[in-house]
């Protein structure tokens, strides 16, 4: 799977579900039929979409941690948290459980932003308010991040 791409505004219905983009639902076509893991964000108060095959090298690596570290084991637990297998009904859409929106704050308006090989979920006005807040220099964090990496070095 390419890198996805996109932001889109929807709506959870009163159970929670929400339909899938159609945007994503192209980007996404060979994933459709494999399903999708939902889990917390571990830096923010949002959720993220994993496509099955995603999730599955995600959890490789997660899996070759030593469990007889203490740390490990603690990770482990927390990153696995509430992490549920969801599928897209006959209608394009998936179903958020009660305890992730609760997480998430989601309560109807919703953003979902591509995140590289995921994606973010975020209740609108939290979206908004991270990317409305100036709390980052998105300037100097780019320039950290991306700053020594050369088409020939990546």
């Amino acid at each position: 799977m390419d890198s996805l791409f996109g932001v889109y505004q929807c709506s959870a219905d009163a159970k929670g579900r929400v339909m899938l983009p159609v945007a994503f639902k192209k980007q996404l076509a060979k994933e459709l039929t494999e399903g999708f893991v939902i889990k917390r964000s571990i830096f923010s108060k949002s959720l993220e979409l994993f496509p099955m095959s995603t999730w599955n090298e995600t959890s490789k690596t997660v899996n070759k941690l030593n469990k007889f570290n203490k740390k490990n084991v603690e990770f482990i637990r927390l990153f696995n948290y509430g992490v549920m297998e969801v599928a897209l009904d006959a209608n394009g859409r998936y179903l958020i459980s009660k305890d992730l929106m609760t997480f998430a704050k989601i309560t109807k308006d919703i953003v979902m932003a591509a995140a590289g090989d995921r994606i973010e979920i975020w209740d609108k006005k939290s979206y908004e308010k991270f990317i409305n807040s100036g709390t980052t220099d998105f300037e100097k964090l780019a320039e950290d991040v991306m700053g020594g990496i050369t088409p020939d070095n990546n």
